[in-house]
């Protein structure tokens, strides 16, 4: 079968896994359910990409391994904060500006438009794992999971901080300014720009592996420049007053020392 044959069952999957989850947002009223859905569907499209691609290699077991370690604490981390605690400020803001057409809007723009990021977002994965990755692990391969490493502990750790602070009542209001969290405003956002570097140069040690730089292209501009970055600076800067103060002395994405 051609890549195409192999590659568009999975968006399928993708799409028909985020029509059932916005079915159950309809009748819950929360469309944040969706954002559950990220770690996991990596998860399950590096199954799928394993299972049809035939014997495993080497490299399709780490990347497996992998892409499972991250995909299912990111949604475990996500099920703890957010489930039971209300939509997602940026669903409940698009809620009131469609009105009663946020259903069929969000069916599009939220759920769907999800699904095809994380199955572009994949293809790394899927390069990795394919019959001709059957090349001994290299160099490529040893950077990618070093730059993993450093992405997962960034991320990681950084939720872990970001958690425990908001579990304390007498930080309410006030901002996270120790940890990780002294050196960039997003630790939690670098960590997972730099994993997905990693994956990029994991399947790059498969032969013609170079394409999927659209990948982690993708996830850094959408971190750094569309749904992470932008969206929480605009809600913090206008929910806690210390935040301008803590934007003039720490970088925004890159970790740095405090200026």
């Amino acid at each position: 079968m051609t890549t195409l044959h192999l590659l568009l069952p999975a968006l399928a999957g993708l799409l028909a896994g985020s029509t059932l989850l916005w079915l159950l947002s309809l009748v819950r009223r929360d469309a944040s359910l969706i954002d559950l859905f990220w770690g996991l569907g990596f998860v399950l499209v590096a199954g799928w990409y394993s299972t049809v691609s035939g014997p495993a290699t080497s490299r399709s077991i780490l990347l497996l391994v992998l892409v499972s370690v991250w995909g299912l604490r990111l949604s475990v981390h996500l099920a703890r904060r957010n489930l039971g605690r209300g939509e997602d400020f940026r669903y409940a803001a698009m809620r009131q500006r469609w009105g009663r057409a946020f259903p069929i809007v969000s069916l599009f723009t939220v759920f769907w438009l999800q699904a095809v990021l994380l199955w572009v977002v994949s293809f790394p994965l899927w390069q990795a794992q394919r019959g001709y990755a059957r090349a001994p692990l290299g160099i490529f391969d040893l950077i990618g999971v070093v730059l993993w490493g450093t992405g997962f502990f960034f991320e990681a750790v950084a939720d872990r901080q970001l958690a425990r602070f908001r579990r304390d009542p007498a930080n309410a209001g006030q901002v996270l300014d120790q940890g990780l969290w002294r050196y960039s405003r997003h630790p939690n956002y670098f960590g997972d720009a730099v994993l997905w570097w990693g994956f990029y140069l994991i399947g790059m040690g498969a032969p013609g592996g170079w394409w999927t730089f659209v990948s982690p292209v993708l996830m850094t501009l959408l971190l750094m420049r569309v749904s992470g970055v932008p969206l929480l600076e605009e809600t913090l800067s206008q929910t806690k007053p210390d935040y301008r103060h803590y934007t003039d002395k720490t970088s925004a994405f890159f970790p740095w020392f405090p200026r």
